[in-house]
């Protein structure tokens, strides 16, 4: 698909802003939120309902090369359906169990779940289902066991990828204490797999424990201490279509057996007169494996920073922020030296941290970006962002923004990218977001971002620009 489709899709994918204008005024009061018609008997049964449909253009978002119509080249629609239902028969008591429906309607991308970066279908599963038994107003402590989202910060290693058409959900087992100005979550868990055609599992041989703590101690900002531990073993779903024994879908990575300990600090909002911070690091140790635990084995150590801070102008017309960020993790200095320093990404929702083209994870990366953020009116945001993105070492891959699919392995010629000594600088990024919320229960999102290729591409083999555009509207109740 060729650059002006992309263009003429942004300008279609506008035009339901223009409808702004006509926007009627709120039947509910101004100082009264309209009652949830979801929610009955004062709350101890509620329903939740989500329809979400994007149209998505891509060009070169994978290949980087004009002249292959590669199947990511492509103009597709994706459609996801989420219900929920929430019991409380008691204060302490809650069931919930939530029904997911994904589907990806005129696209060239294989129909397998995680595929080539394809969301694929996966027809009416269940996504969540838990009992939590927790008063926190009574009692500090509570449980919740079964399927279940897990999010921690920015979600840069735990998270439920709010974009990805799937999500992500753990089957697994949570202890939390909470009180007034301290928080901590002990868990064990196991990703959820997605499948073709048959009932969604846990991955047995994926198992994940961490211990999560969140503090008020500092007047003006949250800090919070994790560890996290993951032993992968060598379960992965078949990809072979041929192959009906074993069903097909997604995967998370080579075999791993590693340690990760961090913290974060981030300021409260508008506990600094305007000014706002964010600090994250994280180090790591232990195995990882080059593909199952029959493969080559190498010892770990790896650690990855973010830093970010900006200011916002309260008082000036349409509130603008500024903001400068920056991001990197340690990438492998020699992959024949038994020794592995690229950082693992374990779970992440990167979609908005490292450009929205998802070309990037906090995975061997230097990342710097510069933000404007500006609210026109109390119903619209509008974020302009510029990314500069660096390899931290070629002698690694350059990895995508699930922390484990690379990007490009080989030169034209069969050559190893590792052993050519391309340059580091990979490109620079400029994403366009717009979120306007129409009424409570709708939103409608548009975004366009162009990807101008840097040197590593043109030292690696193609290195044509790329470009990914998209509308989405999203009903919630």
């Amino acid at each position: 698909m060729k650059l002006h489709t992309i263009h003429t899709f942004a300008a279609l994918a506008a035009l339901p802003l223009t409808l702004a204008a006509g926007e009627g005024k709120s039947v509910a009061s101004k100082n009264e939120a309209p009652p949830n018609p979801l929610s009955f008997f004062d709350g101890a049964l509620v329903f939740d309902l989500e329809e979400r449909v994007r149209f998505e253009a891509g060009n070169n978002t994978r290949d980087f090369d004009d002249s292959i119509n590669d199947d990511q080249d492509d103009t597709y629609a994706i459609n996801r359906f989420r219900f929920g239902l929430a019991v409380k028969p008691a204060k302490w008591l809650k069931l919930y169990a939530q029904l997911q429906d994904t589907r990806e309607w005129d696209s060239d991308r294989p129909n397998t779940p995680g595929l080539r970066s394809s969301q694929g279908d996966d027809n009416f599963d269940l996504r969540q289902a838990y009992v939590e038994i927790a008063d926190y107003k009574t009692f500090p402590f509570g449980v919740t066991i079964g399927r279940q989202r897990i999010n921690y910060g920015e979600r840069r290693l735990l998270g439920d990828p709010n974009w990805n058409q799937l999500g992500r959900t753990f089957d697994a087992v949570k202890l939390r204490w909470q009180s007034e100005r301290f928080a901590a979550d002990l868990f064990a868990a196991r990703p959820v797999q997605f499948k073709d055609e048959v009932f969604n599992d846990s991955d047995a041989a994926d198992n994940v424990f961490g211990l999560y703590a969140t503090n008020q101690f500092v007047p003006w900002q949250e800090t919070d201490l994790y560890w996290i531990y993951r032993d992968k073993g060598d379960a992965q779903p078949d990809l072979d279509p041929t192959n009906t024994n074993d069903p097909r879908g997604s995967w998370n990575g080579p075999a791993q057996r590693i340690h990760t300990v961090g913290t974060r600090w981030k300021s409260k909002p508008g506990a600094l007169l305007g000014w706002d911070y964010l600090i994250e690091g994280a180090y790591q140790w232990g195995e990882v494996w080059a593909s199952d635990r029959n493969s080559r084995e190498f010892d770990h150590r790896a650690f990855a920073l973010s830093a970010a801070g900006g200011y916002t102008f309260e008082k000036a017309a349409w509130k603008p922020r500024l903001g400068l960020e920056y991001n990197f993790a340690t990438g492998d200095e020699n992959p024949a030296d038994g020794k592995s320093q690229s950082f693992q990404n374990l779970f992440p929702g990167n979609h908005v941290l490292y450009g929205h083209i998802d070309a990037f994870g906090w995975r061997n990366l230097h990342n710097l970006r510069a933000q404007l953020n500006v609210k026109p009116v109390k119903t619209l945001d509008i974020e302009l962002s510029y990314h500069a993105f660096w390899l931290d070492d070629t002698s690694d891959y350059w990895f995508r923004n699930n922390g484990f699919s690379t990007q490009r392995t080989r030169t034209p010629d069969g050559r190893d990218v590792r052993t050519i000594g391309a340059g580091r600088f990979a490109g620079h990024e400029v994403d366009l977001f717009v979120k306007w919320n129409v009424t409570k229960n709708l939103n409608i999102d548009f975004g366009y971002n162009h990807f101008f290729a840097g040197d590593y591409l043109r030292d690696t083999g193609p290195s044509d620009d790329a470009d990914f555009a998209y509308v989405q509207a999203q009903i919630l109740f």
